[in-house]
């Protein structure tokens, strides 16, 4: 029978999956409150790691459509990702490496199902908005490429009409004009 707890419960993990874009299941055996408080601290402020029971979570996962059962085996916990998830998966990783209990089992990214080795790859990628700024600098790059390449015929023609009107001014009076020259 279900208590009206545990159908809170269901109810707060739905939501909390359905308003994330991204959810990542760990295991935590073997951590202390301290350690998962030092934890909770590295994800930031767009993250927020809790504790979970796997039958209730597997309910609520099916509830919001996405697919975590085969995650969803012994002690686990589920980190919710409202911003920046190579944020919280860097965090995550950095975490796992100084303290081994922390095991990352998978998760999900915008709906789409992510093992652990693609959870590890995307704590690799570089920052949202480092790559933001990437984008930003070659698209300004481009654009002054692209102006330089607009201006240079310009450039070149008044350089060419100027080197012309120099000549033209010095060595005007010594040299006939082409009517002059035919008569």
């Amino acid at each position: 029978m279900a208590t009206s707890d545990k159908i809170a419960a269901v109810e707060e993990i739905t939501e909390k999956l359905r308003d994330s874009n991204a959810a990542v299941v760990t295991s935590y055996t073997g951590l202390t409150v301290a350690q998962l408080k030092e934890l909770r601290r590295s994800l930031g402020e767009n993250a927020q790691y809790r504790v979970v029971k796997n039958t209730l979570t597997k309910i609520a996962a099916k509830e919001a459509g996405i697919q975590l059962d085969e995650h969803l085996k012994g002690s686990t916990a589920v980190a919710f990702v409202t911003g920046d998830p190579v944020t919280a998966a860097k965090g995550l990783r950095d975490f796992a490496k100084e303290n081994p209990s922390l095991v990352i089992k998978g998760g999900v990214l915008d709906g789409k199902a992510l093992s652990a080795d693609e959870i590890k790859k995307l704590a690799d990628l570089e920052s949202r908005e480092v790559l933001l700024a990437k984008l930003a600098g070659g698209m300004k790059a481009s654009m002054a490429k692209a102006a330089a390449t607009f201006q240079a015929p310009l450039t070149k023609f008044a350089r060419t009409a100027d080197a012309l009107r120099s000549k033209v001014e010095q060595g005007g009076a010594g040299t006939p004009a082409p009517a002059e020259a035919a008569e």
